[in-house]
Order: structure tokens, then sequence, then C-alpha cells
């Protein structure tokens, strides 16, 4: 007979404590944080935990997304949707814009994608940001493994590998000089099944085209891409329709889509739990340019 309770807890509640503690510390110590919010799975993630965190008052930071312009607009609208069932503000960061006002070059090759990092480092520097919450996880990609909780980002928005701080017994150090930044991630010890898991638990609103649809796609380097004015196809590519769902969102010139009947959480979680190749590896086109592309791309002060 069981005669006293049970305070353990279970592996999401785990990981929600530990990054609704993340998020209070932030906001504790450091002066003016945002939330890098897309409406992707893992922001929504995020900015729940934040919900929790500092639940009933509103988020006491803002929410900034970096728009390529190339956004799906199933994903735009979700993100629109809870910016107004939380009241919370919304900074959107247009690469557009900062192509017009030379912050950034287009110069026809570069992806929208890539032309985000000089748009962020711009819009942190503008509003005078001291840390930006990032959705990042260390399972998603090699370089994200290397990542600390509190990632810092110098005077010109780098990220140095190989000088980050000790973070032993989950104490973080903040400590920052003028024109630095951290980068927090609030979900590094979360793996994708744990995110699914998650949003089963909570059924919270996510985009749609996570789950199976028809949608007419094409081939190219072995991803399933969107037919899209904004993403011609090349010679010899065929576009055809099938049922497949999005494992991760983003310049939809650059990610792909997987075959899939997943119509449900429930069916996600178990698609999920066999899969042996992250999302990011298996359909963003932006992570296959060299073997350490994600790395370089952080160092220059990528999320």
């Amino acid at each position: 007979m069981q005669t006293h309770a049970d305070y353990r807890l279970s592996q999401l509640d785990e990981l929600e404590s530990e990054s609704i503690h993340i998020f209070r510390e932030v906001v504790a110590e450091l002066e003016r944080p945002v939330l890098m919010f897309s409406g992707g799975k893992d922001s929504i993630v995020m900015l729940r935990l934040a919900e929790k965190a500092f639940y009933p008052a509103r988020l006491p930071f803002p929410l900034l997304q970096v728009d390529t312009g190339l956004d799906f607009p199933e994903v735009l609208a979700t993100r629109d949707s809870w910016v107004e069932r939380l009241g919370a503000q919304m900074i959107v960061a247009s690469v557009d814009d900062a192509i017009a006002n030379g912050v950034v070059v287009d110069d026809g090759r570069t992806s929208r994608n890539r032309l985000q990092t000089g748009t962020l480092l711009d819009a942190i520097e503008k509003n005078g940001f001291t840390a930006a919450f990032g959705g990042g996880r260390r399972d998603e990609e090699k370089a994200r493994a290397k990542e600390r909780v509190y990632s810092h980002r110098d005077e010109f928005g780098q990220w140095d590998p190989k000088n980050q701080r000790p973070e032993l017994w989950s104490l973080y150090n903040g400590r920052l000089h003028a024109g630095e930044h951290m980068r927090i991630f609030p979900l590094s010890n979360w793996t994708e099944l744990d995110i699914w898991h998650y949003l089963e638990r909570e059924e919270v609103e996510i985009p749609s085209i996570y789950f199976a649809h028809r949608r007419r796609v094409f081939e190219r380097d072995g991803m399933l891409l969107s037919e899209h004015p904004a993403n011609p196809c090349r010679d010899g590519e065929v576009v055809t329709e099938r049922t497949v769902r999005f494992r991760t969102v983003g310049d939809l010139s650059l990610t792909g889509c997987v075959e899939s009947e997943a119509s449900t959480l429930a069916e996600i979680v178990e698609e999920v739990s066999v899969a042996r190749v992250t999302e990011r590896g298996a359909t963003r086109g932006d992570d296959r340019f060299s073997e350490a592309a994600m790395e370089d791309r952080k160092k220059e002060g990528y999320f």
C-alpha cells in the first residue's frame, strides 16, 4: 500500500521544469530578452513554456520573427493566432526590408534563409536586446550539439564554439560587455520526439502542414519541395501530387516534406519514434551546402 505521495516527475515534466527555470533565470538576470518565434513546432513549444513560466502575467518580453518573405502561409497564420491569444508584442524583421535598406545584400545566389543572419543581428542591435531565446535542440544537428544553454555572442554577434562558458550544476553565467548578447536555448535537452509528445499532451495549435495533406511537389537533391512561383522547377524536374507532411518549417524554397499518412499527433509520434534521420538532416536544404554548413552560419550569427 502506498503511504505517501509520489513526487517523481515524468520525463516531460522534468524537461518542462528545466525549461521554465531557464526562462525565469534569464528574465531575472538579463535586461532585455526577446523570444524568437516563427510559428514552427519548436518555437510553439518554447512559447507555451514561457506562457507557463510567467502565468498569469503577460510575457515579460516581446516576440521576434525574421521573415524571409518565403514562409509558408499556414505557419504565419498560426504565428498570428498565438500572438493574438497571448496579447504579445510581435516584432517582424523582414529580409526584404533589410535588402532595401542595405543591411544585407541580395546577390541573386544567396538563399533568403542565409540572409536571415544579417537581418537578425540588425534587429537585435536596433532594439538593444541582450538575450534572444531560440528553439534549437542538441539532437537536431552536430553544430547545435556543441551549443550551451547560454550561448555567448560577441559584439559582432558571432559565436566561438571553442570559447564557451561552463554550465556546471545548471549554473548559468550571463555577464556581458557592451554590445554583446546571449542566445538562450531552453529546449537544448529536448528531442524531436519529446517535442511531439509535449504538443500532444498540451493540445495546442500548430500549423496544419505538420499533418499529412495532398500537395504538389517535385524532387530535388533527394528532397520533396513544394511547387511555388518563388521556387520554379529546373530542367528534368517533374511536379506530382503526393500525400506529404512537414517535419520542420522554414524558407519554402529550401524546406522539404516527407511522404506520410500521419494525420494526428499520435500518428506523428509513432512515425518520429522510428525515424533514423533528424528533421533537419532529412528536409532542410540549407544544411546540405557543406559538412559544416550549420556551424559556419552559427559562427556568423545565425540562430
